[in-house]
């Protein structure tokens, strides 16, 4: 147990960053609405990796059963957590003053983002696995092909470059974790 409350410290650490960074990039649009041009893709993903961090969280909490943490486990729960921070800087660099705006500036390092997520929902099922077989087996079905599906369709956005898509692919991702995260633990 007291292995657990220094990995839940530094996940802590590195959580709290990571919101941090999508609040402060947030509330830059409020303290200067004329200065960087929002753009309603790059919004719906910020508020998506929000949503996924407080789910993250939550997510972690069964790491407390593990009674035997080894260095392998922790760096990788270290590297898993801190890709979320790489997708808040991803989306809020410290400044986008070679773009003409947020779209301008998701578009042209959308690779990099949909890699990285990609990259988080692979890790996700490492994770899952780390705290056992039967805890991974629980979720049934829908999580590998949770995974899967989000794995292939962040693949699809690294190649396209069409904004319908984008928008209907963000759309997607949002209303899926909502529901995924309702059903998960209003039904427990």
């Amino acid at each position: 147990m007291e292995t657990f409350g220094h990995v839940r410290m530094v996940i802590g650490f590195i959580l709290s960053l990571s919101l941090a960074h999508l609040l402060k990039g947030s509330a830059k649009f409020i303290q200067h609405p004329n200065r960087d041009k929002p753009y309603w893709i790059h919004l719906s993903w910020v508020a998506y990796i929000f949503i996924m961090l407080v789910h993250f969280w939550w997510w972690e909490m069964p790491l407390h059963n593990l009674h035997r943490w080894t260095f392998p486990e922790y760096l990788f729960v270290v590297i898993f957590i801190t890709t979320f921070f790489l997708l808040c800087a991803l989306l809020y660099p410290d400044d986008i003053k070679d773009y003409t705006g947020y779209q301008d500036y998701f578009f042209s390092r959308r690779k990099w983002f949909f890699g990285v997520l990609a990259f988080l929902f692979l890790a996700d099922v490492v994770d899952t696995l780390i705290k056992g077989e039967v805890y991974y087996k629980h979720f049934g079905w829908e999580y590998p092909v949770r995974n899967i599906t989000h794995i292939l369709l962040c693949l699809l956005a690294i190649r396209i470059n069409n904004r319908a898509f984008h928008g209907a692919l963000v759309v997607l991702f949002f209303i899926y974790e909502l529901s995924y995260v309702l059903r998960l633990y209003l039904a427990a």
